[in-house]
């Protein structure tokens, strides 16, 4: 019975890992290993994620790491996991009770699956958004890559999904990226794996929407130059280049939408451009017009009021 190995990352989860750890309690007689991989963690996280593992009798394995970056931290568990399938969450989400043993019988009943995407709840600064179902996937091919990277197809969370350590093979994580690269692995997989989809909830996603749009300010330019390179890279899994460059503008009109937000027009409209010249929908043309429209008008009147200070 014993056929997961749970994979978490951790850096400075003192306050948290205890609470995730317990929610994944009722799946012990699935889960073969739990790989916490504290990663440079300057707290208490190993010693209060032993405690509650000893306390809780889940099979607990302490790794080490200095990667200072989640994806790095996930690919040293995936370097180490022994079970034949893989689940990962994060060390502050937590997991539905009976959601890891539904998506193992989703996998044994779909013999050919080798990767279940489940539903999942989303929590932003505390307030609960609505249940965020699976839905649009072929059953296996690049198809299912490049309609997730054009995002016609609902985003995979970590935490909600469950893959066969087969079909993972030396596929990993790229790392030093400031935002994204769980899609990039996911795309990677979809593109030689098969699929299968259950629509109950398995985990709640914890959100700060601050500290999620924080990682689009901090070096913006070399940030998207590092994540595009990475993006290009799955040319090598037969990915159609139009929807590698659909998924550009679409992070790079998040990008510009987080900037004009906070008020810096320049970089959004730098980086709206680039959202204009990618492949788009509909809706998208729709959101780049009005945030072309948006930054005219407030650079327009905020130009008064600054020559108004200055006088």
């Amino acid at each position: 019975m014993k056929a997961v190995s749970v994979i978490i990352p951790a850096h400075d989860a003192a306050r948290t890992i205890a609470r995730t750890l317990a929610s994944l309690a009722p799946e012990k007689e699935v889960i073969g290993e739990v790989l916490l991989v504290d990663d440079s963690s300057s707290d208490a996280t190993t010693a209060v994620a032993t405690e509650a593992a000893l306390r809780l009798a889940l099979p607990l394995r302490i790794i080490k790491s200095s990667c200072r970056d989640a994806g790095g931290s996930r690919n040293l568990g995936l370097e180490q996991a022994s079970f034949p399938w893989i689940y990962m969450i994060d060390a502050d989400d937590l997991h539905l009770e009976g959601g890891l043993r539904a998506l193992l019988a989703k996998a044994r009943a779909q013999s050919e699956a080798d990767m279940v995407v489940g539903a999942y709840r989303r929590q932003v600064d505390g307030e609960k958004r609505s249940i965020k179902l699976p839905g649009g996937y072929a059953a296996s091919g690049p198809a299912n890559a490049c309609a997730y990277l054009e995002g016609r197809i609902r985003s995979i969370a970590v935490g909600s999904a469950l893959v066969s350590r087969r079909v993972i093979g030396d596929t990993r994580f790229p790392t030093g990226l400031a935002y994204d690269e769980d899609t990039l692995f996911w795309a990677r997989l979809m593109a030689k794996g098969s699929l299968a989809v259950l629509t109950r909830p398995i985990f709640i996603y914890f959100v700060s929407a601050e500290r999620s749009d924080d990682r689009f300010t901090i070096k913006p330019a070399t940030g998207f130059l590092q994540w595009r390179l990475a993006l290009r890279r799955l040319r090598s899994c037969g990915i159609a280049e139009r929807s590698l460059k659909t998924r550009e503008g679409l992070v790079a009109l998040k990008i510009a939408r987080v900037h004009y937000a906070r008020g810096d027009f320049d970089m959004a409209a730098r980086f709206l451009s680039v959202a204009e010249a990618a492949p788009r929908a509909g809706a998208d043309i729709w959101r780049c017009m009005r945030y072309r429209l948006k930054i005219a008008l407030r650079r327009r009147f905020s130009a008064p009021a600054a020559q108004l200070q200055s006088a």
